[in-house]
């Protein structure tokens, strides 16, 4: 490969990338000039992928339209273990039926992103299922506890008292002899996958191998802005999610979030505040973008008008549900007890809290006294922004 076509390969290479580990052996692989083998590992712990993992799929597809091999690995062995990266205490297991079911799921997600045609889909049970105790000890003697103790998460739970399950120690050596049984160059993860990636480094040095290069991307913030985007956290945003609740989780994002998530998504074509007097127009142009990718044109359109319908017009859905109770009290029903009727509020205190921060209005006007009676008849009831029944109050035995 010429100097002028490495130099385009590293700017590629090198864009929206933390860690390249390292750029000088990259330059040397590039050089000989064939496709370089490029893994990405995903383990199958829940059903759906986000828009976090949007980021090193897009470097996968980027990578993939310069020539290179690129490796989707899903971990259906390591999920049964389960990535202690990050963690403050051990991950519970999984059963390989969880697993399987949701591995199924991933290659209609990843098409999304890549052309799985021409990508490789492996399963790293392929190898370590195989694998003889004989051989586990030999891949684990690679290794001494101490550096195992460098890693930030489990240094921090062994000065605290926190367990560390042994198995956990498995999880990076499993995941860094996923790299010699793919003959992999190129590792890509996210910034947390930093330690378990240069091991990979190491153990395909103990197996005789090149050590692969090592690339990490930043990390999205959820929905929360605060923890890494995680569907264990609640915080995510899945690739099979509904539009509307795409949009209306991009719409609930913090502001402070915008700038770092039009960076690191840069194929919604948004930039700083864009020509946006308002950081909820750039909030509703990104909402769009982004439910318009994995749920297509028509589906984010929808979703973007039911949003207005929602929360700018302040209308309730189409759809909401119908309810009739009966009441023996002639002046109505307190909302409270409505409140607690329709599974709005699980407590008196909950009921009491909903009616005091304004979040309880019936027919658009907002209650603040927790004693206040719904008459009878047919009430539309909102709680909060997006929860709405319409309620049918009638005397008992009507």
């Amino acid at each position: 490969m010429n100097p002028a076509e490495v130099e385009r390969q590293l700017e590629v290479f090198r864009e929206l990338t933390e860690h390249l580990v390292s750029e000088d052996e990259l330059v040397e692989r590039l050089k000989r000039g064939r496709p370089l083998r490029v893994k990405l590992g995903c383990d199958p712990s829940a059903p759906d992928l986000h828009l976090g993992h949007s980021i090193v799929l897009d470097k996968l597809r980027a990578l993939a339209e310069l020539g290179h091999t690129i490796i989707f690995l899903v971990g259906d062995f390591t999920a049964m273990i389960g990535d202690p990266s990050g963690r403050s205490r051990t991950r519970p297991a999984l059963e390989r039926e969880e697993i399987a079911r949701n591995a199924e799921t991933y290659r209609e997600q990843v098409s999304l992103i890549l052309d799985v045609g021409s990508t490789e889909l492996r399963f790293n049970s392929e190898w370590m299922d195989a694998m003889t105790p004989a051989d586990l000890i030999r891949l684990a003697s690679h290794q001494p506890v101490a550096r195992m103790l460098e890693r930030d998460d489990f240094k921090t739970r062994f000065r605290s008292g926190e367990t560390i399950a042994i198995h956990e120690f498995l999880y990076p050596l499993v995941q860094a002899y996923d790299s010699v049984a793919l003959e992999a160059d190129v590792e890509i993860g996210g910034t947390d996958q930093l330690f378990n990636l240069l091991l990979g480094r190491e153990i395909q040095r103990a197996y005789g191998q090149e050590p692969q290069i090592v690339l990490t991307t930043p990390l999205l913030e959820g929905t929360d802005g605060v923890e890494k985007m995680s569907k264990s956290l609640g915080n995510a945003i899945g690739f099979r999610d509904p539009a509307e609740e795409i949009y209306g989780r991009v719409m609930s994002i913090p502001d402070s979030l915008l700038p770092r998530w039009v960076r690191l998504l840069p194929w919604t074509g948004l930039s700083g505040a864009d020509g946006h007097e308002h950081p909820r127009d750039l909030k509703a142009a990104l909402a769009r973008q982004i439910a318009e990718r994995f749920r297509g044109v028509e589906a984010a359109q929808g979703a973007e008008a039911h949003f207005d319908r929602l929360f700018r017009q302040h209308a309730a859905p189409e759809d909401l549900p119908e309810v009739s109770l009966a009441c023996s009290d002639p002046d109505g029903i307190r909302i409270g007890e409505l409140l607690r009727s329709l599974g709005f509020a699980s407590s008196s205190a909950e009921a009491k809290r909903l009616v005091a921060q304004g979040g309880v209005r019936v027919d658009e006007a907002r209650l603040d006294d927790v004693g206040a009676t719904v008459p009878h008849g047919e009430h539309l009831l909102q709680v909060g922004k997006r929860r709405f029944a319409r309620v049918r109050i009638g005397n008992s035995g009507s």
